[in-house]
């Protein structure tokens, strides 16, 4: 990724952010917008990234399970497209809101917004691979729901299958009376391509 094409992506994410934090707007601030922003920048220390963060996380945290980053939810389009002097109000923002599901209302296609679509969701519903019976074979079994971001920020979920599973999803998928797991994680990369994750055990 060329560090201008980064830099001119995260900008535009900024300028939303300040303009939507500027008042009389600060009220209706989506933290989604700080989700977007903080993990683009690999979770800065701030007390804005860190309240980010723990919401990202707790989407994802049973039950629902919901997508950490909801894009939908952070009105870009309403804030780029007006004068400086304009800013949303609690009305636009909440309408902006609205149209939960259906990814970003700006055109995130380009590389500098890679780190969106970085975001994977792995629902372990179940996961176990033991011996049946003393004299029959290993078993493995699984219940596995991955969760993606596509171009436009739009989340869905398919089903998939433990040798797909990165190590720290399922750290060994050898048979054993033990070899049970369950929860839910996310892992990301920022902009410069950090890779991070977040295993919840339930």
């Amino acid at each position: 990724m060329k560090p201008a094409q980064i830099r001119i992506g995260l900008g535009k994410v900024l300028a939303v952010l300040v303009s939507l934090a500027a008042p009389p707007a600060a009220k209706a601030f989506p933290v989604d917008c700080a989700i977007l922003l903080c993990l683009a920048g690999g979770w800065p220390a701030s007390a804005e990234c860190t309240h980010a963060r723990a919401v990202f996380i707790r989407r994802i945290t049973p039950w629902p399970i919901e997508p950490p980053l909801q894009i939908w939810r952070c009105p870009m389009d309403i804030s780029m497209n007006a004068p400086l002097q304009s800013r949303p109000g609690e009305a636009q923002v909440i309408f902006a809101q609205g149209s939960e599901g259906g990814g970003a209302d700006i055109d995130i296609s380009g590389i500098e917004f890679d780190f969106v679509r970085s975001i994977r969701v792995w629902d372990v519903r179940h996961y176990s691979h033991r011996r049946r019976g003393r004299d029959e074979g290993c078993s493995e079994q699984f219940y596995m729901r991955l969760g993606t971001y596509g171009e436009q920020g739009e989340f869905g979920w398919q089903y998939t299958r433990p040798e797909l599973a990165p190590s720290w999803v399922l750290p060994s998928r050898q048979c054993s009376s033990s070899n049970w797991r369950r929860g839910v994680g996310v892992e990301w990369e920022d902009h410069e391509g950090n890779h991070g994750y977040e295993w919840v055990a339930y």
